[in-house]
């Protein structure tokens, strides 16, 4: 929106004309989101702490989480009220991926609100069920994947699987695209969800893997750039830019409450969303490789969780003390916050070995 009434202005003053760079605009993204995070979440964590909407901890979990019980949740609202702000300020409103990747954002939030909202409202332990859960997701993620697939510009670069640090391989998918793009929406969503079960673990590595995709989504949208890098080149994909510093900003001000000990919690509201919107920006840029290359902390959870209900399934027997694996480490003595930093730790590293997917080609 002030995009628009910047450019307005550059009529009486052509200082204005700033308001029109991409990675200026990015910039006020991140800021507008923080700023809102931070005005608005106080107020959010004594209203959830006064409606006493906390969190239910496993009894067979480390017992150190004992002490979160009641901890006010469902606070990735906050991040969702950020993002989308601060996207619709500073974004185009003609490019057709920002409605895409908003859409998914807020159609991931209602299945996880309503997820939360059974268990922390309505005092429903099973909270929506599994299976009604995927319905929606796979839902959501059919329509955004639809949209994608039937409004591409160049289906033979936007329909393609990109195989990073190889230069100019392609797989044309057809109408598996579609296939690919909702499994990967899915997937992420679920995995993020998986990883939040410490304080800051998820959020940290989320807007790290975000800011990656940013810088990516900006190059592949900049004929220039995807030129000298040797990418394909996707027109209005750098807007995506924009979504990602906003959701960058709006994380670290959620971290800011978030961070251990943890004054709210995410909640399905937060993770499943967050997770959908990478998995979304990952699939629009072309990425859906590297992002499992950035995402690693929540491939290796997700993969923790199959192989431990797995091996229980098929042997009788745990791989690990507990899943997801954050849990196996705490219960071999390591403390939360020794966790956390090392999680985020390993995320910086696999993001900077995505982004050199950029140059080793």
């Amino acid at each position: 929106m002030l995009l628009y009434a910047t450019e307005y202005l550059t009529r009486f003053a052509s200082g204005f004309n700033v308001f029109g760079y991409l990675t200026m605009r990015a910039i006020l993204g991140a800021l507008t989101a923080l700023v809102i995070s931070f005005l608005i979440g106080p107020a959010m964590i004594r209203r959830l702490s006064v409606r006493q909407i906390g969190q239910n901890i496993r009894r067979d979990g480390p017992e150190t989480h004992l002490l979160k019980a009641g901890t006010p949740t469902m606070g990735g609202a906050l991040i969702l009220v950020a993002v989308a702000i601060s996207t619709l300020l500073w974004s185009s409103l003609e490019n057709r991926f920002v409605w895409i990747v908003l859409g998914v954002m807020v159609a991931f939030g209602l299945v996880g609100f309503v997820d939360d909202y059974r268990k922390l409202i309505l005092r429903d332990s099973a909270g929506l069920s599994a299976r009604s859960k995927m319905f929606w997701q796979s839902l959501a993620a059919l329509a955004a994947a639809v949209a994608l697939f039937v409004t591409a510009e160049n289906p033979a670069v936007e329909t393609a699987l990109l195989i990073p640090y190889f230069k100019d391989l392609l797989i044309p998918l057809g109408f598996f695209y579609i296939v690919l793009a909702a499994f990967v929406i899915v997937g992420t969503s679920n995995a993020v969800n998986l990883t939040d079960g410490l304080d800051g673990l998820a959020i940290m590595p989320a807007v790290l893997v975000g800011t990656g995709l940013g810088v990516i989504a900006y190059v592949t949208g900049n004929v220039n750039f995807a030129g000298y890098l040797g990418i394909p080149y996707v027109a209005g994909v750098g807007e995506m830019l924009v979504f990602c510093s906003s959701l960058a900003g709006a994380g670290l001000g959620f971290l800011w409450f978030n961070t251990y000990p943890a004054q709210v919690f995410m909640g399905d509201v937060g993770a499943l969303a967050i997770g959908a919107a990478l998995g979304a920006v990952a699939v629009i840029a072309r990425q859906e490789i590297v992002l499992m290359i950035m995402g690693g902390v929540f491939v290796i959870e997700t993969v923790s969780v199959i192989l431990q209900v797995s091996s229980f399934k098929l042997t009788g027997r745990r791989i690990f003390r507990m899943a997801p694996l954050h849990h196996h480490f705490e219960l071999k003595g390591w403390a939360e916050p020794k966790v956390i930093v090392r999680f985020w730790i390993i995320t910086v590293i696999l993001v900077l070995v995505g982004l050199a997917s950029l140059k080793i080609r």
